[in-house]
């Protein structure tokens, strides 16, 4: 299967500029593409994925990929699919924030690759040089009104209460001049973005054409819902990060473990490399076993394998086996670091573990798990609390430092499902 036909499998087409003419020109060889992500905030989160995703494809059919991380664009906010005008951040916070996008670009994508290395580029060099009335000469007199007026992500605006800007009106003037920077100087021929930057990207391809008298193509792909129409990525919890520091590991393990039957099949398409035959035959065996999870389970590891490695996979197993009950003694720091993201923590005086170090009776009161010391010590007495996944039925049970593991952890569980982690601080 050649790569188009591989991505309008994966239902990764939404609409693209000249179809034919890209596919013929695939066909001659190998194609320079990018894709920008805004530096809105210090960490992409899984809305982001299918972008680095599709560069990693085109990487993996040969082609050239060029990451933008958008410290310039990222100053105005691009006002598609917003509702109301972004707050503007300062060039400290994006700076910052383009530092720690740039290190998590380069987790999906090979910049050694022998051949095709993917490049890295933040279009603040060559945007913030130029000064206003360059910009005007050599970039906006080349866009008529009407159909920068015309955009949607315009008239949306222009028809709302908030309106629109004329800083974020001319949002899609800097994104075209990126990609006819990218065209001049990096031979790039191929805009990749979410469907909702047809407009942005239509607008480059055209700016190239006036110019450059190039042709260059752009391909969006379709924005990610939940069964329910409703915005991918997110939880009650909030947005689900690719900063394991924000998200963690488990954490994402387990949102895409519980990912609807009705999706899941869509997001193995869009979200693994997996072959098409081992995608059809876990579908198969969804079908006919939906309790047991297999799609689930293959699209949660192979994501997560994808954007934190193995080792944070099978830290965020052990994690949830540990969660379960399972026995705890040799679990590393990355296991707790998981265990810290989702329940509750309470802060531990290594001096006080000294000695008789401390009641576990009051501990349970500190941690929540208990409303007074006498129900903590009925409920031990019961068989109800364990101590590092081991049951504890003394009353007078202590917790010293020999119950520390991986450094400083004390994991706390009363009945199945609720725990807390006693933890020394760094």
């Amino acid at each position: 299967m050649d790569l188009i036909d591989d991505l309008t499998w994966r239902g990764l087409l939404a609409d693209c500029t000249d179809l034919d003419g890209l596919a013929a020109r695939l066909r001659e060889g190998p194609i320079t593409v990018y894709c920008g992500f805004d530096p809105t905030g210090d960490s992409l989160h899984v809305g982001h994925l299918m972008g680095q995703l599709m560069l990693r494809r085109f990487q993996l059919a040969g082609h050239h990929p060029i990451a933008l991380a958008g410290g310039a664009t990222g100053m105005i906010g691009d006002p598609s699919g917003k509702s109301a005008e972004r707050n503007l951040l300062s060039r400290e916070q994006l700076d910052h924030n383009v530092a720690a996008i740039k290190r998590q670009l380069a987790r999906l994508l090979d910049f050694e690759a022998p051949g095709n290395p993917a490049r890295l580029v933040d279009n603040a060099d060559w945007t913030a040089p130029m000064g206003f009335l360059e910009f005007l000469r050599e970039v906006g007199k080349h866009f008529p009104l009407t159909t920068m007026l015309a955009k949607e992500s315009v008239r949306t605006r222009i028809g709302s209460e908030a309106g629109i800007s004329y800083t974020e009106f001319s949002y899609q003037l800097l994104q075209a001049n990126d990609f006819c920077h990218l065209r001049r100087t990096l031979g790039c021929e191929l805009q990749i973005g979410g469907s909702d930057q047809w407009g942005n990207i239509t607008a480059g391809t055209e700016f190239v054409r006036r110019k450059l008298g190039a042709t260059v193509w752009g391909w969006t792909f379709p924005l990610i819902t939940k069964a329910d129409g409703s915005k991918f990525g997110k939880t009650e919890s909030g947005a689900v990060w690719l900063d394991p520091a924000r998200t963690s590991p488990y954490r994402f393990h387990q949102f895409f473990l519980n990912t609807e039957d009705a999706k899941v099949g869509e997001y193995l398409r869009k979200f693994t490399f997996l072959p098409r035959e081992r995608i059809e035959a876990l579908e198969t065996a969804q079908a006919a076993d939906p309790g047991a999870r297999p799609a689930q389970r293959a699209l949660a590891d192979e994501v997560t394998v994808l954007v934190h490695g193995r080792e944070a996979l099978d830290s965020a197993l052990r994690a949830g086996s540990i969660l379960f009950g399972a026995p705890i003694e040799d679990a590393g720091e990355a296991v707790f670091a998981d265990l810290a993201g989702e329940i509750d923590s309470v802060a531990l005086d290594r001096a006080s573990l000294d000695g008789d170090g401390l009641a576990l009776a009051e501990l349970l009161v500190q941690a929540g798990l208990c409303p007074s010391r006498g129900q903590a010590r009925r409920d031990i007495e019961g068989g109800g609390v364990y101590v590092n996944n081991v049951r504890c039925q003394d009353p007078g049970r202590r917790i010293t430092g020999d119950d520390l593991l991986a450094g400083g952890h004390v994991l706390l569980r009363k009945g199945r499902k609720q725990h807390a982690l006693l933890r020394l601080p760094r």
